[in-house]
């Protein structure tokens, strides 16, 4: 169901598995209901990274209920924002879009030797700082 009143946002990335779904969990543990908070796949995978989720989890936030899907047209038209996690994934915009879309180029510690749980951990604490601003700009 469609909530016109509250500001949405549809977060992506290739697999849907990983950095959108992070970025969602965080936008959905940041603002409650106050945002309508989507995730997708350009290229969705089989299922969702069980390091993100549990990185997320430290923090309390929650994958709950997901799990990697593609990019819904309709849902990419109505959205007011769409956030593009990384530089691997390419959304174009569709015929009668509403929203904006941009691209949060973001770092990747494993290009530096960092793995594991301090890898997600580093992951997640940018998108925590992108998320927050985010939200701010939704809705103040």
């Amino acid at each position: 169901m469609t909530d016109q009143t509250r500001p949405s946002v549809l977060f992506v990335c290739v697999k849907n598995g990983g950095k959108s779904q992070m970025a969602a969990a965080l936008m959905r543990h940041e603002a409650g209901d106050s945002i309508e908070v989507h995730s997708a796949g350009t290229h969705p995978g089989s299922k969702l990274n069980e390091a993100s989720a549990a990185s997320v989890a430290r923090i309390g936030g929650s994958f709950e209920g997901e799990s990697p899907k593609a990019i819904d047209p309709a849902l990419l038209a109505r959205v007011n924002r769409v956030v593009v996690i990384g530089d691997e994934a390419r959304v174009d915009p569709v015929e009668g879009m509403n929203g904006t879309i941009e691209t949060w180029q973001t770092d990747e510690p494993s290009l530096r030797g960092i793995e594991g749980d301090e890898r997600m951990d580093l992951i997640r604490d940018d998108l925590v700082q992108r998320v927050g601003a985010l939200r701010t700009q939704l809705v103040g």
